[in-house]
């Protein structure tokens, strides 16, 4: 039976009820959850057709035909958003996922190994750890050409060595507990203790350190974007949004406006929900609001 030391027993009823009662979490999840409903949304339908050029109505203010105004090419800007949205959420949740995939069997590896083994993947971590998603990006845009995926990519190995860390860290701490010890006197192997009682006690640390790398994400996928490494025209994107308003930021605000609160909006979203999800699920953290 796979023991859990720092979560106490509760109902799923009862998480819901202190999700519910949780200010952050509720504002953070309410947010995720609409930004989540607009990228899936444009799938199926938008306001205008991203692709189409309209140059007669370029750069027109907000409007009742527009709600957001159009850009110098004269798209629709909340149309773009819509689009834009589902793009930061797939680079975003792809190289989480590959940090994830990858650095938590490093780093509950090299805790579970110690010695020569930790100090050797460690020290690799630390080594690609300096070198940040942009730098990589463009290593990997100069090798391959620009595209949202070589962004994954590098926003992916970027993440890597931040939940090796996390991983590392969590195990560390729950390896010289007693039912682990118990565990190997059972005669269990490193694998299955680690799968069987490892991994259960630091899934909130992963989860929230997920939904911050979730943010970072966005704001890297909008960054190489900026930059012209990120997903490439007529693919709608927020920070190559950003991009083609800093000339236009006193004819046409609403260029840099829109798609800039849209970033800011999301990402304190997410930031918000992993507060929450950190205080509802551990106790050590949890905070009177």
């Amino acid at each position: 039976m796979t023991m859990r030391v720092d979560l106490p027993e509760e109902t799923f009823a009862g998480v819901l009820v202190k999700a519910f009662g949780n200010r952050s979490f509720l504002i953070g999840f309410t947010i995720t959850l609409l930004v989540a409903a607009v990228a899936l949304l444009s799938f199926v339908w938008t306001p205008y057709d991203v692709t189409k050029l309209v140059i007669a109505d370029k750069t027109h203010a907000p409007s009742s035909a527009h709600w957001f105004g159009t850009d110098h090419f004269g798209r629709d800007i909340l149309s773009m958003i819509m689009v834009g949205a589902r793009n930061s959420i797939a680079v975003a949740l792809v190289a989480v996922g590959i940090g994830m995939g990858v650095g938590v069997p490093l780093g509950t590896f090299a805790a579970a190994r110690g010695g020569v083994a930790d100090e050797v993947l460690m020290r690799v971590n630390d080594l690609v750890f300096a070198f940040p998603a942009l730098l990589s990006a463009i290593m990997i845009t100069a090798i391959f050409g620009p595209g949202a995926v070589n962004a994954i990519i590098a926003i992916g190995i970027f993440n890597i060595p931040v939940f090796a860390r996390v991983a590392r860290a969590g195990a560390l701490a729950i390896w010289p507990r007693e039912f682990i010890l118990a565990a190997r006197a059972a005669g269990k192997g490193m694998t299955e203790i680690t799968v069987e009682h490892i991994l259960p006690n630091i899934a909130t640390l992963l989860l929230v350190q997920g939904t911050i790398q979730f943010a970072l994400g966005i704001l890297a996928e909008a960054g190489l974007s900026y930059v012209g490494l990120g997903a490439q025209p007529p693919m709608p994107s927020w920070g190559r949004m950003l991009f083609d308003a800093q000339t236009r930021m006193v004819t046409a605000p609403w260029m840099a406006i829109f798609p800039g609160m849209a970033i800011v909006i999301t990402v304190l979203g997410l930031n918000l929900l992993g507060d929450g999800i950190a205080d509802i699920l551990d106790p050590k953290s949890r905070r009177q609001r």
